[in-house]
């Protein structure tokens, strides 16, 4: 955790179905981390302000259902969800946003685009949940998809600081390369990989994809399937696309991946170091 941020966990709400999900999440992960959590309703005005609150209120209750122990507080803000979010998260110094989302399925509060647009306004690193609840033993295995960039370094800070918490394993997956200098740049995060969770006691198992980066993203999801992923940490590298150049928007089929697994996600920093300090430590 950095130093100006306390232990809090924000939860936007819109009292659909799927935040129960997110509720789940963010309950049990903070009863981990020794966290509050802040559940957050956007109004475009303040006119039924106390029906929302009476709403917020019946949320609440339900949350404390989950772990009665966790401090769980209400938020009513005016504002729209692309920006509210954002600012609510650095008004109470969030240290995580868990949010939720429809899936493929039905009306969507926030559709994977959406999703991506709302996440390119904070600071904050996210994770996005379908409709399914955290497992009793939390995100143990973490999938970590690599890729040529070097801003994809930056996500491992929060890897670690994630695993740590539930005694995890991070599963760090690269396109296959035939080229040679690329093969050899794909190798060096593998290399920087080991190197930082070695440094750190987080057990971490290496895979080359069979497939180049044209199918990169399918191999990832196939992946984590495979290992039974508890969660897959990407980048929102440019608010279109979180494979970053890839050159085809996925960010539907990650975030909304079939097997409901949540995704981590974290926008890149000017950070020359290559990691991202967000470790929850």
């Amino acid at each position: 955790m950095t130093k100006n941020t306390a232990n809090r966990i924000l939860v936007p709400t819109d009292f659909t179905s799927v935040v129960d999900y997110a509720m789940d999440h963010a309950m049990k992960l903070a009863n981990t981390m020794g966290a509050e959590v802040h559940l957050l309703h956007l109004v475009p005005d303040m006119d039924e302000q106390e029906v929302m609150q009476r709403r917020l209120a019946t949320e609440q209750e339900r949350g404390r259902a989950i772990k009665a122990t966790v401090p769980l507080k209400t938020m009513l803000r005016k504002g729209k969800v692309y920006e509210g979010i954002g600012d609510a998260a650095k008004e109470i110094g969030a240290e995580l946003i868990i949010m939720g989302t429809h899936g493929m399925r039905g009306m969507q509060f926030i559709t994977g685009s959406r999703a991506l647009r709302v996440i390119g306004n904070s600071d904050v690193p996210f994770i996005v949940v379908q409709e399914r609840g955290l497992k009793a033993d939390g995100y143990r295995d973490i999938v970590v998809p690599m890729d040529l960039q070097l801003e994809t370094r930056q996500k491992l800070g929060l890897v670690a600081g994630m695993a740590a918490y539930f005694k995890g394993k991070a599963h760090v997956i690269v396109p296959k390369e035939t080229d040679e200098f690329l093969h050899h740049q794909l190798q060096d995060n593998i290399s920087f990989a080991e190197k930082f969770f070695g440094e750190r006691g987080i057990a971490m198992e290496a895979t080359v994809a069979d497939t180049g980066s044209g199918g990169f993203v399918k191999a990832v999801l196939d992946h984590s399937k495979k290992v039974d992923a508890d969660l897959i940490a990407v980048m929102n590298m440019t608010g279109a696309n979180i494979f970053g150049t890839l050159g085809v928007p996925y960010e539907e089929e990650i975030l909304t991946n079939e097997a409901m697994i949540p995704v981590m996600l974290l926008n890149p920093t000017n950070n020359t170091s290559g990691v991202s300090g967000w470790t929850f430590q």
